[in-house]
């Protein structure tokens, strides 16, 4: 019986168990990562654990999530984790080099390797044929103090793939939308999806990495696409092919679950308020006024995806009620768009131009206003994410988002007669890792500073193996992880 590509990369990291659906496993892992805002606990952690280096191949300390630093403790935090990852052998990604999954999948992610992060949307690196899982703070910790990662065995289902996208109107934004529209938030619980058929030859790496990216909307472990001649010449692009392997299923790999999508026969889709699955076709609400639109996030901020976007801007002027705010993903994207006259399309249509950081898709800055519609290629409008408790968060493609940013409102972007330069990924990406600080040989003797907001993991007894204790709150359903932990500055 035949493999599919998950099977072929767990058992080439199974430490312990059985790759037998629900059974315990133990997994190697080759990358750990962390971002800012959940960072600082990890490392803070991992030093507790009292390991001198980290023991995984690679680990990377990014910044990327409070970078407004309205007051001392998020530069206290940045500067804690660019000590930290000095003292313990991890890359760091200065404030400013951007998000977290878009430069992972630039400069590190490798097919067939499995990876971790401290956020959820890690899964993003399943764009290049990476199993990349989002956990904890203290999963991170101990795989990086040389601890396997434990997981149950999930079930795989195979997303397959026909047909071509109608571009440049439906784009990988709607694949995703689709996918969410069919099987709910709730529809990936306890799964992998992994990505194949004729289709898949159809999508970029960036593409991919969008439609990846949003499996954490269907609560799924991760999601992945095969690692394909696509694949190497994005790793080419980025001066890295030696990172490339080829991996797919075998012809006969069995799966848990089979989900068909046509791509000819997506349209323009929409994301309505307060659910990424609360999904329509954009015709069907099409005239709605709207005060704001968001383009960029982890999920669309890639160089072909701001290239289009200015495309769509050229010449055009942003709609006098609506302020359109614009992330690039990296510094890469960012310099490439200043160099190819990109940027100076967005700002002169009237584009607000934002740092490359997460931004308004966390709450950080860019909150629409009271009763105001915002349209975002983010992925997730749950009800105050954006500041705003009293707004309307809608999600839709780039190409969508920038369409309405022209129009002024809710419109299904064919309706539009725009003339759209689909930009596809170039051959070659412009490299400058000047923000991306390698560790040192030996960082031993390196001073971890810890600003007054910073205190040391108290260390507890072991817990025994039953635990009895009184529950205190029962909720309803559909909590999020915003009703957890509230997005935001704070």
């Amino acid at each position: 019986m035949g493999k599919n590509i998950v099977q072929k990369i767990f058992e080439e990291h199974l430490v312990e168990g059985s790759l037998k659906k629900g059974s315990p496993i133990s997994l190697k892992v080759d990358e750990v990562y962390t971002q800012d805002a959940t960072g600082t606990m990890a490392w803070l952690q991992f030093e507790a654990i009292g390991i001198p280096r980290v023991k995984v191949p690679l680990a990377v300390s990014y910044v990327d999530h409070n970078m407004i630093q309205s007051n001392f403790r998020n530069p206290d935090d940045h500067l804690f984790l660019q000590t930290a990852a000095k003292r313990f052998g991890a890359y760091f990604s200065r404030p400013g080099n951007g998000i977290c999954h878009q430069i992972n999948l630039e400069r590190f992610a490798r097919p067939g390797w499995i990876g971790l992060g401290t956020d959820s949307h890690t899964p993003t690196n399943g764009g290049i044929g990476m199993i990349a899982m989002g956990v904890g703070g203290l999963d991170a910790a101990t795989v990086m103090a040389g601890m396997p990662y434990e997981i149950k065995m999930p079930e795989v289902v195979l997303v397959r793939l026909t047909g071509k996208l109608n571009r440049p109107y439906v784009t990988a934004m709607d694949v995703i939308l689709e996918l969410l529209r069919r099987l709910t938030v709730k529809g990936g619980v306890g799964r992998i999806f992994e990505y194949g058929g004729p289709g898949v030859e159809e999508l970029s790496v960036t593409e991919r990495a969008t439609i990846t990216n949003m499996g954490a909307e269907l609560g799924a472990t991760t999601s992945v696409f095969p690692s394909d001649e696509i694949t190497r010449a994005f790793l080419k692009a980025q001066g890295r092919e030696e990172h490339w392997r080829e991996i797919r299923a075998d012809e006969d790999a069995q799966y848990d679950m089979v989900v068909e999508i046509d791509l000819s026969e997506l349209e323009p889709l929409i994301a309505q308020p307060h659910s990424p699955d609360n999904v329509v076709p954009i015709r069907e609400i099409a005239g709605k006024r709207i005060n704001q639109v968001c383009i960029g996030s982890c999920t669309n901020s890639s160089y072909p995806v701001m290239k289009t976007v200015a495309s769509v801007l050229r010449g055009r002027q942003v709609a006098e009620h609506v302020s359109l705010h614009i992330n690039p993903g990296s510094k890469q994207v960012y310099e490439m768009l200043a160099r190819d006259g990109s940027l100076a399309d967005m700002i002169g249509a009237g584009a607000r131009m934002l740092e490359s950081g997460c931004g308004p898709c966390i709450g950080m800055g860019g909150s629409p206003g009271t009763g105001h519609i915002s349209i975002r290629s983010y992925n997730r409008n749950f009800r105050g994410r954006c500041g705003n408790k009293d707004a309307s968060v809608y999600l839709a493609s780039p190409v969508s988002c920038a369409v309405m940013a022209v129009r002024g409102e809710i419109v299904d972007p064919r309706d539009a007669g725009f003339e759209i330069d689909i930009a596809r990924e170039p051959e070659e990406f412009l490299i400058n890792d000047n923000m991306l600080v390698p560790p040192p040989e030996d960082g031993s003797t390196v001073e971890i500073i810890k600003g007054p907001n910073i205190k040391e993991v108290p260390l507890k007894e072991p817990l025994s193996e039953r635990i009895e204790a009184e529950v205190l709150l029962k909720v309803g359903d559909n909590i999020t992880t915003d009703d957890i932990m509230p997005a935001g500055a704070q």
